[in-house]
């Protein structure tokens, strides 16, 4: 139910004064983000989804009507004002928040909680005052002016295959190595490490589509909440834009359970259960897609 990022949270910024929206399925009265990130209870173990060795991986993504998730790179001219609320809700309810590294830096990624309160609010639900910030990249390409990176309250892991370093930066930065035969980064073994080292039960991943699709592909996602923006972007002429997934074509496709919609201003929040995860049929899984 919300974006890749075009609006991380700035610190400071209090909270916006709370939408209703209209709860289609199941039928209920309507609610704020709040009241309905709370009646998820995303935080509480054990929960749906998941293994013992790996965390219950959430996606959450943004698209038009007509599939684009991302509009000139970003997904700031699809969203809205529920789809940022939900987009923000979504994180105090996680141990940790992943992300490919070319959406961090095409969305400039910054402190994941800003607000007080939203980190006081983790901390009465017995989570830690923020999500650990996991950084998918290849060659560590980051440049460490990033505004996360250059957060001092930041905890940070950079999921990789490579056995180099960042630059030095105000953040905690850590590293999750795990390295495929071929060289890629295994997601597998990086997620059981993310559950082994940090703890990490609940993981929410924020995109983009080339992670998001690698993750499903290894039979890594259990959930899928999607925004469905009452928009037409059109331009599938010339090579089009970017959609939730980016890579080969799923064999099989991967079957999903619609378990909630939710309704603002003609814009549409589903919530899917990924129905079984397996790992999808495929040769190789493109490591250049991890975002360098």
């Amino acid at each position: 139910m919300g974006a890749v990022a075009d609006h991380p949270e700035k610190p400071g910024e209090g909270p916006s004064p709370p939408l209703r929206l209209s709860r289609l399925l199941p039928a209920g009265e309507p609610a704020s983000v709040s009241e309905i990130v709370e009646g998820l209870g995303l935080w509480q173990r054990p929960g749906r989804g998941g293994t013992p060795d790996r965390p219950r991986t959430l996606l959450n993504m943004i698209s038009t009507a007509d599939g684009l998730a991302a509009l000139a790179g970003r997904s700031g001219p699809i969203s809205g004002p529920a789809d940022r609320e939900m987009f923000h809700g979504l994180r105090l309810a996680v141990d940790g928040v992943l992300v490919g590294a070319g959406t961090a830096r095409a969305e400039r990624y910054g402190r994941l909680i800003g607000d007080r309160s939203r980190r006081e609010l983790r901390l009465r639900r017995g989570l830690t005052e923020e999500p650990l910030a996991c950084i998918v990249s290849s060659h560590l390409a980051i440049d460490p002016g990033l505004p996360l990176l250059a957060e001092p309250a930041a905890r940070v892991a950079i999921l990789t295959p490579s056995e180099g370093e960042l630059a030095p930066c105000a953040a905690s930065v850590q590293y999750v190595r795990a390295r495929r035969e071929d060289g890629g980064l295994d997601l597998t073994r990086a997620l059981r490490e993310l559950a082994e080292r940090f703890d990490v039960r609940s993981l929410l991943c924020e995109g983009g589509p080339h992670l998001a699709d690698e993750l499903l592909a290894a039979g890594l996602l259990d959930e899928l909440f999607l925004s469905l923006a009452a928009k037409l972007a059109g331009g599938d002429e010339g090579g089009g834009g970017l959609r939730i997934l980016a890579g080969p074509v799923l064999d099989p496709v991967v079957e999903l359970e619609l378990l909630g919609v939710l309704e603002h201003d003609s814009h549409l929040f589903l919530r899917y259960g990924v129905a079984a995860p397996v790992r999808v049929s495929r040769e190789t899984t493109p490591s250049s897609s991890l975002a360098r």
